[in-house]
């Protein structure tokens, strides 16, 4: 059974940085394409970036606009996203997922973390 556990979320001013970790096991990683996925009560998840398995390419949501970077460590088998220049906009409960079904990095996920809340305040 695939488990994947993020952490690293927390209550930050805005401007401040933040990083996410998600950690898996099962090899997950380094044999399937990660992602961060993002949600504000009543309304649809957001894609917000993702890494692909071998290659490490990478995707990222129109919003991010060079302020968060995604990235793993093989070895350990984890994903992390450094967010900076944090905004009140980016406030929401952030998800890891992990190995895409589809042809798009940006949705159908087969594994899901339980969510790390990330608040900025203004």
């Amino acid at each position: 059974q695939v488990q994947l556990v993020e952490s690293g979320g927390g209550s930050v001013q805005a401007g401040a940085s933040l990083t996410l970790s998600c950690a898996a096991n099962g090899n997950q990683f380094s044999r399937y394409s990660g992602a961060w996925f993002r949600q504000v009560p009543g309304k649809d998840r957001e894609f917000v970036a993702a890494i692909s398995s071998i290659r490490a390419r990478t995707e990222y949501g129109d919003f991010v606009k060079g302020r968060f970077t995604i990235s793993k460590n093989k070895d350990k088998d984890t994903l992390y996203l450094q967010m900076n220049s944090l905004k009140p906009e980016d406030t929401a409960v952030y998800y890891c997922a992990a190995e895409a079904t589809g042809q798009t990095m940006r949705g159908g996920y087969k594994y899901w973390g339980q969510g790390t809340q990330v608040t900025v305040s203004s």
